[in-house]
């Protein structure tokens, strides 16, 4: 086992070498580290003392520890999780469009540094493309495609269907038992009232010269 990770781990090091140098072509900032407590380490670095930060759905940030981080700070911090209501909570969407710093991750990246991003509302795409002054965006190695078009086909045939059942969970949002890929796991190009898929946005130039900074993780994380 230890054989196969180093294997795993080297490849994920080279292959996130030749991605960076492609994203910074694209004006991305772009960084690898190794594992999940890099990253986090990596993520608060960019993070100016007292300064407001927000996130949109993302299992990575929470899976490696980041939003844990986050509140031990005395950052000014927007979480729409803390909505009562589906009215308060899509209010506190509306101002996390203006915070300093917005977390967030990709439903895919391609080799040549183009990534991929559905939404079902449109906030978290909202965010990225416009709106917080600094994007920072954790991407497991996981989440790598050949191109463009298989970046796509990841996002709307693996991660949407996966991310109907987790919305599924949260009381506030309704239950996606229309949505087809929730029922059947494929991606069927519905037009359902809870579509995971309103938005589908590629990312393939930062327009703010490191605006958006970028980190590969050599871990599998998210969906």
């Amino acid at each position: 086992m230890q054989e196969k990770d180093r294997a795993i781990n080297k490849q994920y090091e080279l292959s996130a070498a030749q991605i960076i140098k492609n994203l910074r072509t694209r004006k991305f900032e772009a960084y690898y580290c190794q594992n999940r407590e890099e990253a986090v380490e990596k993520a608060m670095s960019f993070i100016s003392e007292k300064s407001s930060v927000s996130w949109g759905g993302s299992v990575t940030i929470h899976e490696i520890g980041l939003i844990d981080r986050i509140y031990k700070t005395n950052l000014v911090i927007i979480d729409r999780d803390k909505a009562k209501t589906i009215e308060e909570r899509f209010e506190i969407m509306r101002q996390s469009l203006l915070c300093d710093t917005y977390l967030t991750s990709a439903n895919a990246i391609s080799e040549d540094g183009v990534f991929v991003n559905i939404d079902g509302v449109g906030n978290r795409v909202a965010a990225i493309t416009f709106g917080p002054k600094n994007i920072i965006m954790i991407i497991g190695m996981n989440k790598v495609c050949k191109t463009v078009e298989d970046a796509r086909s990841r996002a709307r045939n693996y991660a949407a269907p996966t991310n109907a059942h987790r919305v599924s969970v949260n009381p506030l949002l309704k239950m996606p038992e229309k949505t087809p890929c929730a029922i059947t796991g494929i991606c069927s190009n519905c037009k359902s009232d809870e579509c995971m898929c309103s938005f589908i946005v590629e990312t393939r130039m930062c327009k703010i010269p490191g605006r958006i900074k970028i980190i590969l993780v050599g871990e599998a994380l998210g969906f």
